[in-house]
C-alpha cells in the first residue's frame, strides 16, 4: 500500500458538497484530506499524481452486479468480474444471489466473502435472497443472511409473485435494517415475452414483453412500501409508467427507490430489427461521437446481444428514464452486469437467455447519454454513482470526507476511445456496444489506497 497525492484534479464529493479543482491526499488507506491542507501534509514519500483536467470523484458504487460464483464460472468469476469493475471506475460492487446455490444462507455468504477477500481487486458487498432457492415459495433466514454480512435482499433474476410472502419479508427486512431490491416482473403478464410488446415485436413476429408486466410490480412495491414501511428498491426500470409512479409514490414520502441502467437510455427496441433508428430519438444524437470517416456500427436483426431483461422498450419510454434520473425520481445507476458464454448466446433469439455485461462501459454510456447531452451536470451523475447506492444499502463509503475509506475514482469525462472486445477484462463477452466509439473513460481506480487500475498502464 502507497500513500498517494492526486493533484489539481476536479474533486467532486456530493456527499459534502465539494466540487472544485484541489489536491486529495490518501494516506495509508485512508482520504486524509482536500486542498491546501492535503499538500502541506504531504511527505517525501508520497506518489505524487497530475490528474489536472479529470474529475477525483468517490469510488464509484455499482448496486446490480452478477459474479455468477459460486456454480457459474464458466460465465465470470469473482477474480475476472471485480477486475472487468475496476477497469471501468468501480471501487465497490453488489453481486446478486443467483448463482448456484443461490445466496440463501450464511455458509454461501461466508464463501463469497472469503474468496472476494484472496481474488477480488475492488470491494465486493454481497445480497442474500428473499426466498429458498429464489423460488418464490418460501422465505430464506433473513436474520440469519443479516448477521452473515449481506446488505440487502433480492431475487434478482426472479421476482416473487406471491404478494403476502412480499408483504412478510418487507416487515422481516425493516426488523433487521435491510433493504429490499427487486426485479420487477408480473410472469402471469409477462408470460414468454422475449422482447418490448409494441410496434418491433409485432413486425419481427417474436412475442411481447409488455411494460405493464414491470408497473404492475412497480405499483405492488409502492402499496406494499407504504403498509409496512420498509425500504424498496426497483431495480433495472425501463417504462415511462415505472418512472411516472414511482415519481408520484416518493412524493408523497413513500420509503421506495429507482435504478435505472445504461441499455435502457441509451438503447430502443428498435435495435432488435437491426435498426438505427434510435441515433437521433430525443436527447443528443450518439451519431456526434462518432469519427466522420467512421461508419455506424452494423449488426443483424435478431442478435442475441440485445436481449435483456426488462427488455429493450420505445422511444418515449427511454427518454421517460432519462428525464427520471434527471429529476431525482430515479436515485441510482447500475450496470446489470450479467455475463453469459458466447455459446449461449449464439441461438435462436427466442431461446437465448436474457442479458449483456456492462461493468467497463457503464461510465462511459451514462457520462454520453447524460451529461454530454446537458441533461445531468456531472456532480449529479457522481451522486447516482456513490451517495446514492451508498445510501440505500447503509455503506460507509462514497465519500471523500476525511478519515473515510481511500476509494477514489479520476476519471476523463471527454475522452474518446472505442471499446473493443480484445480488451475486455470480464470472462464473457455478451455486450452489444463493442466497436462503438465511446466518450469519457476511468484513470485511475483506487481502493483502499491501493491503486487496482491505471489506464496508463493497462
Amino acid at each position: 500500500m502507497k500513500s498517494i497525492l492526486l493533484q489539481n484534479g476536479r474533486v467532486i464529493d456530493p456527499s459534502s458538497g465539494v466540487d472544485r479543482t484541489a489536491d486529495l491526499l490518501i494516506l495509508d488507506g485512508k482520504i486524509v484530506a482536500i486542498g491546501s491542507e492535503a499538500t502541506a501534509k504531504a511527505g517525501t514519500t508520497i506518489i505524487r499524481r497530475d490528474v489536472s483536467g479529470f474529475v477525483v470523484c468517490p469510488g464509484l458504487i455499482d448496486s446490480h452486479v452478477h459474479l455468477r460464483e459460486p456454480g457459474q464460472s464458466a460465465k465470470e468469476t469473482i477474480a475476472m468480474g471485480t477486475r472487468a469493475a475496476a477497469r471501468g471506475g468501480f471501487s465497490s460492487i453488489l453481486c446478486m444471489p443467483n448463482t448456484s446455490p443461490s445466496i440463501d444462507n450464511a455458509g454461501t455468504v461466508a464463501l463469497i466473502h472469503e474468496k472476494a477477500s484472496r481474488e477480488g481487486v475492488v470491494n465486493v458487498y454481497v445480497t442474500g435472497a428473499i426466498t429458498k432457492g429464489i423460488a418464490g415459495e418460501e422465505l430464506a433466514q433473513i436474520g440469519s443472511l443479516k448477521k452473515a454480512g449481506v446488505v440487502a435482499i433480492t431475487d434478482d433474476g426472479h421476482c416473487v409473485q406471491n404478494n403476502e410472502l412480499m408483504r412478510r419479508a418487507l416487515e422481516y427486512a425493516r426488523m433487521f435494517d435491510l433493504p429490499v431490491l427487486d426485479h420487477c416482473q408480473d410472469y402471469t403478464l409477462v408470460s414468454d415475452g422475449v422482447m418490448h410488446e409494441g410496434y418491433w415485436s409485432a413486425l419481427l413476429g417474436l412475442r411481447g414483453w409488455p411494460a405493464a408486466g414491470e408497473e404492475a410490480i412497480v405499483a405492488r412495491n409502492i402499496l406494499l412500501a407504504e403498509l409496512t414501511g420498509a425500504q424498496v428498491h426497483c431495480q433495472h426500470l425501463s417504462s415511462a409508467g415505472s418512472v411516472r409512479m414511482l415519481r408520484e409514490a416518493k412524493g408523497r414520502g413513500v420509503p421506495i427507490s429507482g435504478e435505472a441502467c445504461p441499455h435502457h437510455f441509451t438503447l430502443t427496441d428498435a435495435t432488435i430489427a437491426g435498426s438505427t433508428e434510435f441515433w437521433n430519438v430525443d436527447g443528443e444524437s450518439l451519431r456526434q461521437h462518432f469519427p466522420k470517416d467512421h461508419p455506424l456500427p452494423t449488426w443483424p436483426p435478431f442478435d442475441t446481444n440485445f436481449k435483456m431483461n426488462p427488455p429493450l422498450r420505445s422511444a418515449s419510454d427511454r427518454e421517460a428514464i432519462i428525464a427520471g434520473l434527471a429529476d431525482g425520481t430515479l436515485e441510482i445507476l447500475g450496470s446489470d452486469h450479467a455475463p453469459h458464454c458466447d455459446f449461449q448466446k449464439a441461438v435462436e433469439f427466442d431461446y437465448a437467455p436474457f442479458g449483456i455485461t456492462g461493468l467497463e462501459n457503464e461510465l462511459a454510456l451514462c457520462l454520453m447519454q447524460l451529461y454530454h447531452s446537458g441533461r445531468m451536470t456531472l456532480p449529479k451523475i457522481v451522486e447516482k454513482f456513490t451517495t446514492g447506492p451508498a445510501r440505500l444499502l447503509r455503506l460507509d463509503k462514497g465519500t471523500l470526507r476525511a478519515g473515510s475509506d481511500g476509494d477514489v475514482t479520476v476519471f476523463d469525462p471527454d475522452a474518446k476511445w472505442f471499446f473493443e472486445r480484445s480488451e475486455t477484462q470480464s470472462k464473457s463477452f455478451n455486450n452489444p456496444f463493442y466497436g462503438w466509439p465511446m466518450r469519457g473513460k476511468a484513470i485511475l481506480t483506487i481502493v483502499n489506497g491501493r491503486t487496482v487500475f491505471d489506464s496508463q498502464l493497462s
